[in-house]
């Protein structure tokens, strides 16, 4: 009984020794794994793009002002939100017109006044004139009447003679103050009623230019795109803030900007390095901070004939480059950043490797093959390089290379 305890003690025993052994040389072997495999990345051969990458943000090329019309005493009653897309001809801002309307009707009712004096006035000229012309009648009538009386002056006495010589003489003189009764008479009326009509015109001009105002109370969009309201700086400029309903506005204060949505421009800063290197009409690729999953694809259409100095230390010079990309997405907006990647170079049929797979051994670039777990340097030859890529020659397609120097993966650690 006792020797077959001691036999089962002793398989017992070897069992678990054979299960810790094994167990041990398993996790010994996961860790050697382990520590032998490093992240790699295949080769792949196709199109290769050599690029200068650059950053910027999305500007307009075209945009409109608005400015506050010609017309005091101007309060904002209306606008449209900020931001929000407007079509051409649409309403932006309405002001408030209530005190036009008044002046409009007070003005109207002022025309009709210095028209009915003028009409009452050129009808009591019209009775004058026609007034004078019978007292004009009967004293050329008295003159005649005088003129044919001398001619019986040698049938009658002498008396007589003299008599009619002064009648005459009297009829003819009133007939020459009714002829200067006439001509002030029609001087006056004239000047009168040229002051009646200028009157009556001034009246009519004042309602001409209040509806012009009137029609000014409201301004449209000049073209389609958002509205930007600029900062009222009325209260200083620590208190300043974008306009809004119930301020008050001078003639010609601009108030808003509309950036045309169709002429969006990508404008990025490029090296002063590379400015050889780039040119108008240069394919490029623009992708928005906002929006990562879609690609612009577009070219270069200006670039900036002079170098802009840098802030940082040491100082730097840079160059703008401009690639028109329109309406291409109705999300974009003015103001958005973003890269472009300004293709300089194609290789078709290339093979490329991230660029972190590419090490220096020896003073020569070298990549490490994964083989069974091992890792073999082979030197490559670089035919182009961009920020992420590598194009190469010297290895076969498809082959992985290790993207973590496997000579100094014990350093790292």
């Amino acid at each position: 009984m006792k020797l077959r305890r001691l036999v089962w003690t002793v398989v017992v025993l070897a069992i678990g020794a054979a299960l810790v052994g094994g167990a041990w040389a398993g996790v010994k072997r996961f860790r050697q794994t382990k520590e032998a495999e490093l992240p790699v990345a295949a080769a792949r051969k196709g199109e290769f793009l050599a690029i200068i990458r650059s950053r910027g943000d999305l500007k307009a090329g075209r945009s409109a002002q608005l400015y506050a019309p010609i017309v005091p005493n101007l309060t904002i009653a209306w606008m449209v939100p900020a931001g929000e897309l407007v079509e051409q001809g649409q309403p932006v801002i309405r002001f408030d017109s209530s005190s036009s309307q008044q002046d409009l009707i007070r003005k109207d009712a002022a025309l009709k006044q210095a028209q009915a004096q003028l009409d009452q006035t050129a009808a009591q000229s019209k009775i004058t004139m026609e007034h004078d012309q019978n007292d004009l009648v009967d004293a050329q009538f008295n003159v005649e009447k005088a003129q044919l009386s001398t001619a019986a002056n040698e049938f009658v006495s002498r008396i007589q003679g003299e008599q009619s010589k002064i009648d005459l003489s009297v009829t003819q003189q009133k007939l020459r103050v009714q002829e200067a009764n006439i001509a002030l008479h029609q001087a006056s009326e004239k000047a009168r009623i040229s002051s009646l009509t200028r009157q009556r015109d001034m009246a009519q001009a004042d309602i001409d230019l209040t509806k012009d105002r009137l029609s000014k109370m409201e301004i449209a969009a000049p073209l389609t795109g958002i509205v930007v309201f600029v900062n009222n700086y009325s209260q200083g400029s620590l208190n300043s803030r974008p306009f809004r309903v119930g301020d008050n506005v001078y003639s010609g204060m601009n108030l808003a900007e509309m950036p045309d949505l169709n002429s969006l421009l990508m404008d990025v800063k490029v090296e002063e390095i590379d400015r050889g290197r780039i040119g108008v009409g240069a394919d490029v690729r623009v992708r928005i901070d906002a929006l990562p999953e879609v690609v612009f694809p577009a070219k270069i259409t200006q670039i900036s004939p002079l170098a802009e100095m840098g802030t940082d230390f040491p100082p730097t010079r840079s160059f703008r480059a401009y690639a028109a990309l329109g309406r291409t997405d109705p999300r974009l907006r003015p103001g958005m950043n973003g890269g472009m990647d300004i293709i300089i170079q194609r290789i078709p049929d290339a093979l490329s490797i991230p660029a972190k797979a590419v090490f220096t051994h020896q003073g020569k670039p070298v990549v490490f093959l994964a083989e069974q777990g091992r890792y073999r340097p082979v030197e490559v030859q670089l035919l182009a390089r961009n920020p992420d890529e590598v194009a190469v020659s010297g290895i076969p397609e498809g082959s992985l290379v290790a993207l973590v120097d496997p000579e100094k993966r014990d350093t790292k650690k």
